[in-house]
């Protein structure tokens, strides 16, 4: 959520950022600035009515002491009329700080500088790319046709037990997964992560704080009776693990990784761009979070990309990096860093992490705060990354490491797998 400070002092700021992001219902920016302004002064004459009622109310006392009983009744009224004022008030800026908070939170997190313009995702700018594509003269197998040769996944189990989308994993199909939530924890363990184990399902108040109440409400599996809603990502309540939490300012930079499946009611279009692995309901997920002092965010931002990066590059897996233009960003985010993964079977790329800095626009809604030396309370600046989404690394591992004897395991991953081959 937007400081309102910003507001009163950046209009023109807020308006270039909106635009970069193609937000259509500019408008908003005025009205907010015109409800705030109503709200201070309503504001005001409140605290002068409240300062009114407390200086007469000594006053009162006073006459009261003196034999002045008469003097006192008069007053006694002009007080109670003015509470009854201060009621009114006190409705009236109730009433106003919903109708702010509710134009205020339509409005998404405003782009950083080097966010470049665009709509769409062909206008995201490559910023550089590693490993090889793999060479596959002796045997081009989509994953699909991979993982039901080798007997891993059961595309049609899941469409039987739930629907589309929702893929069954089985024996070394189960043991590659495993396997690869178990290497990925590891490696964010030893880079300083603290590992949280975090339940699935979140209240409205959970998912409002990282931002996806209102925005990606259609989007979430809603439990309608509880009022809980299944995670779409660990990000949301781990990152909640610090809702209105002061930290103090030697406990920064606060490193947290975790593990969960994810649920997403939306799954994309059709064809072949949601055939097997490619995009489904629910999925694996290793998610990493940082809370940092917001002078030190986007350094952390470019080590929590080189910390991905050297993940994909253990995997053996040819991949590229791009930073996303303004239509093309999330919600919150300030800057997003987006991998993609050759599918060598395919020949496309596919998403397999999101790494961004949501300066403090999760922290202000969540009142995520630290103590500075000198005592003053700031907001943090959050972060957070895919380390990594597991269906589509799995897709380019079968693909990328086929052979006709079978599937080669990366190194890094064989000792949590077992084995170096699929066969």
């Amino acid at each position: 959520m937007l400081p309102i400070q910003l507001f009163r002092q950046e209009k023109e700021k807020i308006i270039t950022g909106l635009q970069k992001k193609n937000f259509k219902e500019i408008e908003v920016v005025d009205k907010i600035i015109e409800l705030d302004e109503r709200r201070r002064q309503i504001q005001s004459e409140s605290d002068a009515i409240a300062a009114t009622v407390n200086s007469a109310s000594k006053t009162i006392g006073q006459l009261m002491a003196q034999g002045k009983k008469e003097e006192a009744a008069q007053l006694k009224q002009e007080v109670a009329q003015n509470k009854e004022r201060a009621k009114d008030f006190i409705q009236q800026l109730n009433e106003l700080e919903t109708e702010l908070n509710e134009a205020i939170i339509r409005l998404p997190n405003l782009p950083h500088t080097s966010v470049p313009a665009g709509k769409t995702p062909e206008e995201n700018e490559i910023v550089r790319s590693g490993g090889n594509t793999p060479d596959l003269s002796l045997q081009k197998l989509p994953h699909w046709e991979i993982a039901t040769k080798y007997e891993l996944i059961d595309f049609e189990l899941g469409n039987k037990i739930a629907g589309s989308g929702f893929p069954v994993y089985i024996d070394r199909g189960a043991r590659l997964q495993r396997a690869l939530i178990a290497y990925f924890l590891d490696y964010n363990t030893k880079a300083g992560y603290k590992e949280y184990y975090p339940p699935y399902l979140v209240n409205e108040t959970t998912a409002y704080g990282t931002g996806q109440l209102p925005d990606k409400e259609g989007q979430m599996y809603h439990v309608t009776e509880d009022g809980f809603y299944l995670i779409p990502t660990a990000e949301v309540p781990v990152t909640n693990i610090y809702r209105d939490v002061i930290v103090q300012e030697l406990e920064l930079p606060v490193k947290m990784t975790a593990y969960s499946p994810c649920f997403r009611r939306e799954a994309g279009s059709y064809g072949k761009d949601v055939r097997g692995l490619n995009r489904v309901h629910q999925f694996d997920k290793v998610e990493i979070v940082q809370l940092v002092h917001p002078e030190k965010s986007y350094d952390v931002l470019e080590e929590m990309v080189a910390h991905v990066e050297n993940l994909l590059q253990s995997l053996n897996l040819q991949y590229r990096i791009l930073r996303l233009c303004g239509g093309d960003m999330s919600f919150t985010s300030a800057l997003t860093y987006d991998f993609e993964v050759y599918s060598a079977a395919q020949e496309r790329w596919l998403e397999v992490s999101s790494v961004s800095n949501f300066e403090n626009f999760q922290t202000n809604r969540m009142k995520i705060r630290f103590k500075d030396g000198s005592g003053k309370t700031q907001l943090l600046h959050s972060l957070n990354g895919s380390s990594l989404a597991l269906p589509r690394i799995m897709a380019c591992i079968l693909e990328n490491h086929q052979t006709p004897e079978g599937v080669k395991i990366p190194e890094a991953l064989r000792p949590y797998f077992g084995s170096d081959m699929i066969q």
